[in-house]
């Protein structure tokens, strides 16, 4: 088990006056089986009321409207999480049973249909569906599809963007974690395999020294569904750990961006983000 604080700040400074902003951030930590959140809190600057709730998926939602005239907008997230390995639901499946228990829940039916940014390209449809066709056991299939394809995509920041889809990232065979992400899933989905976008924090050190701040940035990974759910992180080529600090689930990254909002004012502004987390225990 490891103990965590993440620091998240994200700042836009405008070109001219905002009279209005209207925002919603998900970039808090709720407490799973394999975290425990010791405290969470998030900091807006101009100083403005937070109303907070779970969306659609369970994702922790902290709701702001800026309703003063301003030229700066700082949200600053911390939180304190203690984390240890997930261990997935010890329950064996065949395909004829995932099946039947896809249709059952509701949960999995929504995470078995493509969105715009996981349809995969049509060799990697084929890529998956040939490898499910070697496993009897979903699971394994799952495992050997998020590696086969997170191994073909390198990690090179620059080359997509925010909105980027999978067949994008596989026309390239470069991109970040959120496209290998979205990479899997829609391989995933396409072999019949439920699969949803995790979003959250990476500790990029293994063995880190406890009291010093790494600097990294917001990451994701996948969670599929076979007989229970597993997490797997492809970018790293490995299932999530104790490094990993869950923030959100969604069917992709539409689902879970750290802040949206509209805003009334002039178009041109400047966007700084900043993350550190430090290991504490």
């Amino acid at each position: 088990m490891k103990r965590l604080r993440i620091e998240h700040e994200t700042g836009f400074r405008y070109s001219e006056t905002v009279t209005a902003s209207y925002n919603e951030a998900r970039m808090l930590p709720g407490t799973t089986d394999s975290q425990f959140v010791l405290s969470a809190n998030l900091e807006i600057r101009p100083q403005v009321p937070v109303s907070s709730y779970a969306d659609y998926f369970g994702t922790r939602v902290s709701s702001f409207d800026v309703l003063t005239p301003h030229t700066e907008l700082m949200i600053t997230s911390r939180s304190l999480v203690e984390v240890r390995a997930a261990h997935a639901d010890a329950v064996e499946t065949t395909w004829e049973r995932l099946a039947r228990d896809v249709e059952r829940d509701v949960e999995t039916v929504e995470h078995l249909a493509q969105t715009d940014r996981t349809r995969p390209h049509p060799e990697v449809a084929d890529i998956a569906r040939e490898i499910a066709g070697r496993h009897d056991d979903p699971a394994a299939a799952a495992t050997a599809i998020a590696t086969t394809l997170g191994d073909a995509v390198s990690y090179v920041r620059g080359v997509t963007g925010v909105h980027s889809t999978a067949a994008d990232a596989w026309d390239k065979r470069q991109g970040v974690c959120q496209d290998i992400t979205h990479l899997v899933i829609g391989g995933l989905r396409a072999a019949g395999i439920p699969a949803r976008y995790v979003s959250g924090y990476l500790h990029p050190r293994e063995n880190a020294d406890i009291g010093v701040a790494v600097a990294t940035e917001s990451h994701a990974w996948v969670e599929y569904f076979a007989g229970g759910w597993h997490g797997f992180d492809a970018t790293a080529g490995a299932p999530s750990g104790d490094r990993h600090v869950l923030v959100g689930r969604g069917r992709d990254y539409g689902d879970v961006p750290p802040l949206r909002g509209v805003y009334a004012g002039p178009c041109e502004s400047e966007l700084h983000v900043r993350v550190t987390i430090t290991r504490e225990a």
